[in-house]
């Protein structure tokens, strides 16, 4: 198969980390991940510049948003600044010709009602811009999270599809959140496309937790928990575009890309 696959990298110059790879995508944060501060193109020449570089040297790139956004929250103080950074990234990843921007599912404290969160993202949903795919990411913790086992998901799909544009959503299928989160890999994809009746990019990461843990800690592939064999076979079934999420910065991704590569 040919495998549009990259690491989650620097965004300073993503089209060289991507070289430095050997690889065809790259991911990565525009600014700070920690923070509500906007969206901050660090490429020399700016937003222009990147889309240039990245279309002439083949390279696809993807935005992953910033951690604290929660809009299936009911804290108006959480919620409705992350729906306002969540459209800024939108629009950011636009300009530079991003292929989506990920973000992941969100979570309610444990006694509130998730139907409220649920329909918080439909909300969410029915209000934002997307010049580019939206894809929402499976998380690994959390009892009350939207994203975490494959029954939630089923909700917060049913709402997405409520809203305007909910159809053009996509998801982001993490193997580490899934494995973490009590999801079997050898038939999430299939359980997945059930539901969403997609899966537009897939997050390769071995974890450093056993199953069911809730902990959302990648190592490199083959050095976890996640026998080598089912993460190869959820890339090859999935057949969506790959990032690697692994430590060990240029040559610990370079090899887990060669890894995944060798078994596919």
């Amino acid at each position: 198969m040919t495998l549009r696959i990259g690491g989650h990298v620097d965004q300073a110059d993503p089209v060289a980390e991507a070289a430095a790879r050997g690889a065809t995508l790259s991911q990565f944060f525009l600014g700070d991940p920690q923070s509500y501060k906007g969206p901050v193109v660090e490429y020399a020449g700016g937003a222009a510049a990147l889309k240039a570089a990245a279309e002439a040297a083949g390279v696809d790139l993807y935005v992953h948003a910033p951690y604290p956004i929660n809009v299936a929250s009911t804290n108006n103080r959480i919620r409705i600044p992350g729906r306002k950074l969540l459209q800024q990234h939108l629009h950011a990843a636009a300009e530079i010709g991003a292929k989506g921007v990920v973000v992941h599912g969100g979570h309610l404290g444990k006694d509130e009602d998730a139907g409220v969160g649920f329909d918080n993202w439909r909300k969410c949903v029915d209000g934002l811009e997307m010049p580019v795919p939206l894809l929402i990411e499976n998380t690994a913790g959390g009892d009350n999270a939207m994203a975490r086992r494959l029954e939630a998901v089923e909700r917060l799909w049913e709402a997405v599809g409520r809203a305007e544009g909910g159809d053009t959503v996509g998801f982001c299928l993490d193997t580490c959140h899934a494995h973490a989160g009590g999801n079997d890999l050898g038939s999430v994809v299939e359980r997945v496309r059930a539901v969403t009746g997609r899966i537009d990019l897939v997050h390769c990461n071995d974890s450093r937790d056993e199953f069911d843990s809730g902990a959302d800690r990648h190592t490199n592939l083959g050095a976890g928990h996640i026998d080598g064999a089912d993460l190869a076979e959820l890339v090859r079934t999935a057949g969506a575009p790959v990032v690697v999420e692994t430590p060990g910065g240029v040559e610990g991704q370079r090899a887990d890309i060669d890894w995944l590569r060798a078994r596919l």
